[in-house]
């Protein structure tokens, strides 16, 4: 890969990389307030929210960091399994398929049952 090529792509991936870690943090808040309020309108909004959050900002940042890291390790010297940095790729290959795939079983098989939350909501 010619030099400017490889910082480019060094920098796509970088931004790429800092970015998931951004939008995972800006998905916690909400999460977190959703967690705590006992409004159910509020609980529905940070449910939208995150929604949103997960399919069009965490999601493509996940992938384009998972995309960008092969293009860098493949298009280089520095390969794919020559370092032991290799660990990174597998710990971004299996937080990108436990992101999608997680996700997507959970939204069509729910769980069964209520949580101790929930429990505690009901009696009331």
């Amino acid at each position: 890969m010619p030099p400017r090529v490889r910082k480019a792509a060094l920098t796509a991936h970088v931004t790429a990389s800092v970015g998931w870690l951004g939008a995972v943090t800006a998905f916690l808040a909400p999460a977190v307030a959703g967690v705590t309020s006992d409004d159910a309108e509020t609980v529905r909004g940070v449910r939208n929210a995150s929604d949103l959050l997960g399919r069009y900002v965490v999601l493509p940042f996940c992938v384009a960091s998972l995309l960008t890291g092969l293009v860098q390790s493949l298009g280089t010297t520095w390969g794919l399994f020559r370092h032991y940095w290799v660990t990174k790729l597998v710990v971004n290959v299996f937080a990108t398929v436990v992101l999608v795939l997680v996700a997507t079983v959970l939204s069509v098989f729910k769980p069964r049952g209520l949580t101790p939350y929930g429990w505690r909501v009901t009696r009331q």
